[in-house]
């Protein structure tokens, strides 16, 4: 997988815990001889996750995803496998060169290549005597050089066929021109969508440029901003807006938090605050939700000051705590949105505000009282009502309990009545299952045959023992992918002369698939001690797997012959067959 031996890769390995560098990433809770965690590779709420310091390795109990740390890092921080092993070098304090590895072949690879382009055009153009008055505009509102250049600002010109010009001259087709959201295809020809705009890139999680948006600076266009259209690597709801810069810092700080416009992330970020990203503007999704739930235990919801951030607020707390997490909030002042508000007030004001949230109760109850008066009985109950809706959705008991109390204290009513109507609601949400057709979840059905793959597998990734009786008694596994499996455990022993289940994923870490069929044997709950009796039982069973296989075969072949010496040659293979196996 690089230049790197097996020893070297190993070495880089055993420099670190994994419970260490794992809970730098979610928070770890030691139970028994393994560390449990809530899993970042599904919508769990319960840790399902476990991390065992002794072998070095994790396992989810629920969806089955298990490695070392190189896989748990790739999957978590979307790397490669060089990235993930330089990280870890990193940590451990090890001078590691990798040397040149070989690109991975991307799907959409053109698309990317053109937003590659287009960046080194935009940024040049900021840098000539064309992008004086777009700097001056960036330096009047605070943003420098050194700000422009972190984050990649540049300069769309009023001739708006350059970047056209530029991308065919490169040999990219019109399809991937048009396809890519740069480009146009109008009653003029093929033209650029952004000229004389003030250009800031929009990254992907792992940071490369999959869109843009164009901001107007000398009030030409009437458009304040236009965002790049979706395309097949741009899709709104799915990304944060400063997600690959800041998730270093949300995960030191364990706080993250998430702001509107990406105007907000470069003043906070540039006075210091950088554990924070961006919606860009569009209505908070539950894949951005999970994107967050990656970053921090703590996070804070800071949007506008003004009406319409208080209803994002809301819209975005909700979809955060469907996935377990409760957030808190920054109101601001003034209807102001974080980028005027630092520059008013100054960032130590700012960070007064991230030191001292509000619980988002407290936000809800705010909100609600907006434009009702709660002097009337018919307002007061809606009032109430309306915040023990939202109560349901919570799972912290202190949190309910401080908020049914100030309900009390507000209303008058007795604190009982209000948890009745609490529990009445409670048991509105649960789901009812249909009497007249019950859902019933079949156990999944696996044969004997299956089982004894299975199994056998479980022991080899366990123990060289197993694997020196399967290499002496099993030709091969039935099944196509546990075969694939039991022929890479049986190279890793013969070619490194041992077995470690926290090196072997090393050595497989490029293979996906194979990793999730680890993943399924590794949850198998089998116990961890065996008897050689057990494994020849599985041994015989795949043996007998194979001469019905055979049999079944010899039977159709037998079907078909007009010889009756042949046939009776046939039937006595089949009997000698089964003889053997005493079948």
């Amino acid at each position: 997988m690089s230049k790197l031996s097996n020893e070297e890769i190993n070495n880089i390995r055993n420099s670190v815990n994994i419970v260490d560098v794992v809970s730098t990433y979610i928070p770890l809770t030691k139970r028994g001889k393994n560390h449990f965690g809530v899993c970042p590779f599904h919508d769990d709420r319960d840790p399902s996750l476990s991390v065992s310091s002794e072998k070095q390795i994790y396992t989810c109990f629920s969806c089955g995803a298990t490695g070392n740390i190189f896989t748990f890092i790739m999957d978590y921080d979307h790397v490669s496998f060089y990235e993930a092993l330089k990280k870890v070098a990193d940590i451990g304090g090890i001078a590691v060169d990798i040397g040149y590895t070989k690109p991975t072949v991307q799907k959409y690879g053109e698309l990317y290549d053109i937003y590659e382009t287009a960046q080194l055009f935009y940024q040049n153009n900021i840098n000539t005597e064309y992008g004086f008055s777009a700097k001056e505009y960036l330096n009047n509102r605070g943003i420098d050089e050194a700000i422009i250049k972190e984050f990649g600002i540049g300069l769309s010109l009023k001739d708006n066929e350059m970047l056209t010009k530029l991308l065919k001259k490169k040999k990219f087709s019109d399809e991937d021109l048009i396809k890519s959201g740069l480009v146009v295809n109008n009653n003029y020809g093929h033209n650029d969508i952004y000229y004389n705009r003030i250009m800031f890139p929009l990254t992907d999680i792992s940071g490369k440029i999959v869109g843009y948006s164009g901001r107007t600076f000398n009030n030409e266009d009437t458009s304040k901003y236009i965002n790049t259209k979706e395309t097949p690597i741009f899709k709104k709801g799915e990304l944060l807006y400063n997600y690959h810069r800041a998730k270093d810092e949300c995960r030191l700080k364990k706080q993250v938090i998430i702001m509107e416009g990406f105007m907000d992330i470069i003043r906070a970020h540039s006075n210091g605050v950088k554990n924070v990203v961006a919606t860009m503007g569009t209505a908070f999704t539950k894949n951005q939700a999970v994107l967050i739930k990656k970053l921090a235990p703590e996070v804070i919801i800071c949007f506008d000051g003004d009406n319409a951030g208080a209803r994002a607020t809301i819209a975005c707390s909700n979809e955060l705590i469907n996935i377990g997490i409760i957030p808190k909030i920054i109101r601001l002042e003034n209807n102001m949105d974080p980028d005027d508000y630092i520059k008013e007030y100054g960032i130590n004001r700012f960070q007064h505000k991230i030191d001292n949230p509000m619980n988002v109760m407290d936000f809800k109850i705010s909100y609600l009282k907006n434009n009702r008066n709660l002097d009337n009985d018919s307002d007061m109950a809606n009032y109430i009502n309306d915040v023990l809706s939202e109560l349901v959705q919570i799972e912290d008991d202190i949190l309910r309990e401080l908020t049914i109390k100030k309900v009390s204290e507000e209303s008058g009513l007795d604190i009982e009545i209000i948890k009745n109507q609490l529990a009445q609601k409670q048991d509105i949400k649960k789901p009812v299952t249909a009497i007249a057709k019950p859902i019933i979840n079949k156990p999944k059905i696996i044969d004997k045959y299956m089982m004894a793959q299975q199994n056998l597998l479980y022991y080899m990734l366990k123990s060289k023992e197993v694997i020196t009786v399967y290499n002496k008694k099993v030709s091969f596994m039935p099944t196509t992918r546990y075969r694939f499996l039991a022929q890479e455990i049986n190279y890793f022993y013969k070619e490194y002369k041992y077995f470690d289940l926290a090196d072997f994923f090393s050595f497989i870490a490029d293979k996906e698939d194979m990793l999730k069929t680890i993943g399924e044997i590794m949850n198998l709950n089998l116990k961890e001690e065996y008897t050689l009796e057990e494994i020849d039982e599985y041994v015989n069973a795949i043996k007998e797997f194979h001469v019905n296989n055979e049999c079944n075969r010899l039977v159709e072949q037998m079907k078909k012959e007009t010889d009756v010496m042949e046939k009776a040659k046939i039937a006595e293979k089949i009997r000698e067959l089964k003889v053997g196996t005493n079948l």
